[in-house]
């Protein structure tokens, strides 16, 4: 069975509706998906009859956006329920995201020269239900300035960078429990994209799995073959649930793709996914 366990719609920084991802997903030729927003499980009901539309296997899912000590260390919710822990950290969130916009936006001003709103970023989040991510200021800074979004956070809006912000951003150890608390099993996102050297990310990673980490996505756009291939084992290794995905947020975005890397799910991940559906 082929699947995509990593995909965003507009209930975050995604560019289609659940029912546009579906359909992308179906003609994929995948089997089984879940569509993974930044912080919310907003918009689920709409994914879940999306995906059924379609013939597809689902099951529920969400991309805490955590960090570490200033680095990007996010991490997936799978088979998660929205209950009271769900709605104290969404509300958490939501407060922060704006909080985090407004000194973005500040600091984005004073190295522009402009003087754009909260207002303009808000512009380009249709799900207001679900928090404002930083792609939306980006894309604000981006209209106004003539350039291409990814290029502009690279330059200004990642960590370290001029325009960066870090106001109330959870650790992977509170990513891992909200998860927890909310019923579902926690995966490791794309953790070759964490920017430590290697052996303060296996430290990292060896301290999560320790927290109750459950899963690692070894399969992942960026991934070369060779990191693969050693975060399949360092996840054989630990116990782990071996998840993968796309990261697919809109056409042409990265060079991303529905689908690819090839990913099939194996018996034991299937199996407590299984589970997870008959709680929901």
């Amino acid at each position: 069975m082929r699947a995509d366990l990593h995909i965003h719609t507009v209930y975050s920084d995604g560019a289609y509706t659940p029912a546009e991802i579906a359909a992308r997903v179906k003609a994929a030729g995948v089997e089984l998906c879940s569509m993974t927003d930044h912080d919310s499980l907003e918009g689920l009901g709409e994914k879940r009859a999306a995906a059924a539309a379609q013939g597809l296997r689902f099951i529920s899912g969400w991309e805490v956006s955590s960090y570490a000590d200033g680095a990007k260390v996010h991490v997936l919710g799978y088979g998660c329920r929205p209950n009271a822990a769900y709605s104290a950290f969404l509300a958490r969130r939501k407060e922060g995201a704006l909080l985090r916009a407004e000194e973005m936006i500040g600091r984005a001003n004073a190295v522009f020269g402009l003087s754009l709103t909260l207002a303009d970023a808000e512009k380009l989040h249709p799900k207001k239900e679900a928090p404002l991510h930083t792609m939306h200021v980006v894309g604000a800074f981006a209209s106004r300035l003539g350039r291409k979004k990814g290029e502009l956070y690279q330059e200004y809006f990642s960590a370290g960078k001029p325009c960066y912000s870090d106001k109330m951003r959870p650790t992977p150890f509170d990513a891992i429990d909200v998860i927890h608390q909310t019923g579902g099993i926690a995966s490791l996102a794309h953790p070759g994209r964490i920017p430590l050297g290697f052996e303060a990310r296996e430290k990292l990673m060896d301290a999560l799995v320790l927290h109750g980490l459950d899963g690692i996505e070894y399969t992942h756009s960026d991934h070369t073959d060779p990191e693969r291939a050693y975060f399949r084992a360092y996840g054989e290794k630990k116990g782990l649930y071996l998840t993968g995905g796309s990261d697919f947020h809109a056409e042409g975005m990265r060079n991303r793709v529905i689908g690819q890397p090839p990913f099939e799910p194996d018996a034991r991940l299937l199996e407590v996914f299984a589970r997870l559906r008959e709680s929901e």
